[in-house]
């Protein structure tokens, strides 16, 4: 099974512009992606997928793959789509790009629910303890079924215990914004129209399972730290 590592990466980010590039503690952020995804065992390649001439010729010096993709795509997901439409693939792995401490071993255990041929997205999620984590809504929640598929994300607590709560009997779940997909899934979610379920929540994940697809996830121990905004570049540890 032949399984590519995409990194879609983009300058214009509304909170952030240019965040692809800037530096941490002598290399980009996509720099310090890319190295990280090179390191699975899994991948078969790494390519940064961009629509600007600024990132592309910073992966092209410091000898990562790198292709062009259109101006036009709204997300992450159809930039990989258009480069997934190239390769000789059978799993393509969307990889944040402003994740630059990304686990290796994340992205193998995403790979390793491709092992299952009933697979058709995969996404990973992390135990939450009930604290205060769990109610800002840009930590988005998930809750699975008992084979471990996605049944709902939310921005809001899921579940949402209203009385006699005991926080013990419940796993909490953070999502950990990576997707697997077969090449052929991939390609079909991003010519769906969007849901409403989506639009309610700003969250493509549910146009996905709205629409019937399924969404397997498996738990990793490893917290993802992404950088969204000036500030969280500011309060990153090394």
């Amino acid at each position: 099974m032949k399984i590519a590592g995409i990194i879609p990466s983009r300058y214009g980010s509304t909170r952030f512009p240019g965040k692809s590039l800037v530096d941490i503690d002598g290399k980009t952020m996509i720099r310090r992606v890319y190295e990280q995804a090179i390191q699975t065992k899994s991948l078969t390649e790494v390519i940064v997928a961009t629509d600007d001439e600024r990132i592309y010729k910073e992966v092209k010096s410091f000898g990562g793959k790198v292709v062009m993709t259109a101006s036009s795509h709204k997300n992450g997901t159809e930039r990989c789509a258009e480069v997934a439409l190239t390769l000789d693939a059978d799993v393509v792995i969307n990889i944040q790009g402003d994740e630059p401490f990304i686990h290796p071993g994340q992205i193998d255990l995403l790979a390793f629910c491709f092992e299952n041929p009933d697979t058709q997205i995969a996404t990973l999620i992390k135990k939450q303890e009930w604290d205060d984590v769990l109610k800002n809504p840009a930590r988005i929640k998930v809750v699975v079924n008992q084979k471990m598929e996605a049944l709902y994300f939310s921005r809001s607590i899921i579940p949402n215990p209203i009385s006699n709560f005991d926080p013990d009997i419940f796993n909490f779940y953070l999502h950990i914004g990576i997707y697997g997909f077969r090449k052929n899934v991939l390609t079909e979610v991003v010519k769906l129209p969007a849901s409403l379920l989506e639009l309610a929540e700003s969250l493509e994940q549910l146009r996905w399972l709205d629409y019937g697809y399924k969404i397997k996830c498996a738990v990793t121990e490893h917290q993802s730290t992404s950088i969204d905004t000036p500030e969280d570049l500011a309060n990153l540890t090394i």
